[in-house]
């Protein structure tokens, strides 16, 4: 048995790691202050796992901030630190320094980290991270560990969650070089589940076509031509369980296919599990983001990763939860 701590998490991530952790008998603690706008849940409210049901399961509902200050001296095997500000795309876009209220929380978890000591810190950065010069519509590539480098090259990330994942990496890298401190940094792409916010874009189409369906239109947000790596929540736990003890230097692993899916072909794709074949249209009332962002996967498979959950499965999986659940 293992003693673990996850910051933020109730949140959809967070939830996914804390159930996989106690199935495997593992003690968890997660610091989540169920923040609004975050996707954060009370854990008698998770929709897919129970995590009440095990008594190795320890809650604290406060700023993880907070709870560092108080905890300065705790022991912990291992410690996944995914606390942070991010709603979705219209959150990045439209509250940009909100966001940057990551760069506190942070800079706290760092400070923490230096005097507790945890076995290994497993760090949860973004594809945010990655230069957007690389994801524009003319010349888009598939995404590389090494194409961010904090001694030859950073490029611009996107927006302020880009910027503070990236000193989040970059704080890894130091506390690894002076402290020692093993670390692991996690670049998710388009994670997605059943149980999501509504803010992403995952939920937000499945519920669309299902409300929708029968209809000859359904749209999407912006053109609906960008593209995303739409990843298994499922198959990214399955990678940081799987990885999490093969990298100590504060390196970076994707969580990704490396498979571009626009919105246009997710919408149709999702609508024709329903039976319908619509036109699907772009609405330039909601932001899109980058052109084409989804991440090279041959780190992963030098490492053992290989995802396993196909997106039409993944789609139908949550079509039919969303029609159970009414």
């Amino acid at each position: 048995m293992k003693r673990c701590l996850v910051t933020g998490g109730a949140g959809f991530v967070g939830r996914h790691i804390s159930a996989r952790l106690l199935e495997q008998g593992h003690e968890v603690h997660c610091v989540d202050p169920i923040a609004p706008f975050s996707g954060g849940l009370e854990p008698a409210a998770w929709p897919l796992f129970s995590p009440l049901d095990f008594e190795k399961f320890h809650f604290h509902k406060q700023d993880c901030r907070a709870w560092f200050n108080e905890h300065a001296e705790e022991p912990f095997d291992y410690a996944f630190h995914l606390a942070a500000m991010v709603g979705g795309r219209e959150m990045i876009e439209n509250n940009p320094l909100a966001v940057a209220d990551d760069l506190s929380i942070d800079a706290h978890y760092w400070q923490w980290a230096v005097q507790a000591q945890p076995g290994k810190n497993l760090v949860f950065s973004s594809s945010a991270a990655y230069p957007v010069d690389l994801q524009r519509e003319q010349g888009y590539q598939l995404l590389r560990e090494d194409m961010i480098s904090f001694t030859d090259r950073i490029g611009m990330p996107d927006m302020t969650y880009g910027w503070s994942k990236l000193t989040c990496e970059y704080l890894a890298r130091l506390a690894y070089e002076k402290h020692g401190l093993k670390s692991v940094c996690y670049r998710p792409f388009s994670g997605y589940g059943e149980d999501q916010d509504d803010t992403y874009p995952f939920p937000g189409i499945c519920k669309r076509i299902l409300a929708h369906r029968g209809e000859p239109v359904i749209t999407v947000w912006g053109s609906g031509r960008q593209m995303r790596d739409f990843v298994h929540i499922e198959d990214c736990v399955t990678a940081i369980l799987h990885t999490m003890d093969q990298v100590d230097d504060a390196s970076a692993i994707n969580l990704s296919t490396g498979q571009y899916t626009s919105f246009i072909e997710f919408a149709a794709l999702a609508a024709e599990i329903c039976g319908f074949a619509p036109e699907i249209r772009g609405t330039s009332t909601k932001p899109e983001g980058v052109f084409a962002r989804a991440g090279d996967t041959a780190r992963q498979s030098e490492l053992g990763v290989s995802h396993q959950i196909p997106f039409k499965e993944g789609i139908t999986r949550a079509l039919s939860f969303y029609e159970r659940a009414g």
